[in-house]
């Protein structure tokens, strides 16, 4: 009622609100009492719901405006905030704040027609015990004003960092996954040493290439593929594609060219490895993972 007043009280003034709104069944508020109510000091709850509705917004935008209630938590709590989850869902609630939610991906699959002989050596288990043990890779498109444009991303699986990306105009194995592999290989130094490393992805016609498969094969690494049209044989690679499209892609409807989508995809894959939350990771990033996997075994004692 007090927020109904100060809306109206420049045309009517409060003291004939208040005499109107007594006539009627709606409750009522004296203008004596309207005035208390706006002497009145502001309570030590309100006060500081202003400033925490602020960094709600402030690393809610920050993190491109896609957490939930659950990360915006872990979020606050890293930021140093001792707040409730309840909390932040009320404080998001006040300042119109939401998650976003992933949707279908689309098919860029095409499967090679030839017979490919490479085994599935990951079997649905998307797990790793270190860095560079397993990484795996896909492709998605980005609608711009042209037609399409392409992505191609490799994560490691152990940290859920992005090793690996290129943007294309085409699907060629040359101009998009390939330059992908070279820049994971790069990134990671898995060129010079792989130690096992293996590399999966679905059967598509890009990744049986002869280029792709020979460069596979000079930096020592294993490859494996699922079976052909199902996307649970790739699942980490397509949950990364459906995120990227979900908290980027999706923020506008059709992207200007493929410099603004590879400018902007180089921004989002810098935001998901060194600070974006994964619930995977019971809510860090993908740098403090290897950071941590780096500290204790540069610091373990040493075996007799």
């Amino acid at each position: 009622m007090i927020a109904f007043i100060d809306m109206h009280r420049d045309q009517f003034g409060a003291w004939a609100i208040c005499r109107i709104l007594g006539a009627t069944e709606c409750g009522f508020i004296t203008s004596r009492g309207y005035r208390a109510s706006k002497n009145r000091n502001a309570s030590a709850r309100s006060v500081r719901d202003e400033i925490l509705i602020e960094e709600v917004q402030r690393i809610h935008q920050e993190n491109y405006s896609v957490y939930g209630v659950r990360k915006m938590w872990h979020a606050m709590q890293h930021a140093g905030w001792d707040v409730g989850r309840d909390q932040v869902a009320r404080l998001m609630k006040i300042a119109g704040l939401q998650g976003v939610r992933r949707g279908r991906k689309p098919v860029t699959t095409h499967p090679e027609a030839g017979p490919d002989e490479r085994p599935d050596l990951v079997e649905r288990k998307f797990a790793a015990d270190r860095p560079r043990q397993l990484w795996v890779a896909d492709i998605t498109y980005v609608r711009i004003l042209a037609g399409f444009c392409y992505v191609a991303f490799i994560t490691d699986v152990f940290s859920r960092r992005i090793v690996g990306w290129a943007v294309a105009p085409t699907l060629h194995t040359q101009s998009l996954p390939l330059l992908a592999l070279e820049h994971a290989l790069l990134s990671t130094g898995a060129s010079r040493n792989n130690s096992g490393l293996v590399h999966h992805s679905d059967r598509g016609s890009q990744y049986v290439s002869l280029a792709y498969s020979d460069a596979l094969i000079a930096a020592g690494v294993k490859a494996s593929v699922g079976t052909v049209g199902d996307s649970y044989d790739n699942a980490l690679a397509e949950t990364v594609n459906g995120l990227y499209k979900t908290e980027l892609i999706y923020s506008k409807r059709i992207w200007d060219s493929v410099s603004e989508v590879e400018l902007a995809t180089m921004g989002w894959v810098h935001w998901w490895n060194t600070t974006r939350l994964h619930e995977a990771l019971d809510y860090r990033t993908p740098a403090a993972v290897e950071a941590a996997y780096t500290h204790t075994t540069t610091t373990a004692p040493a075996t007799v």
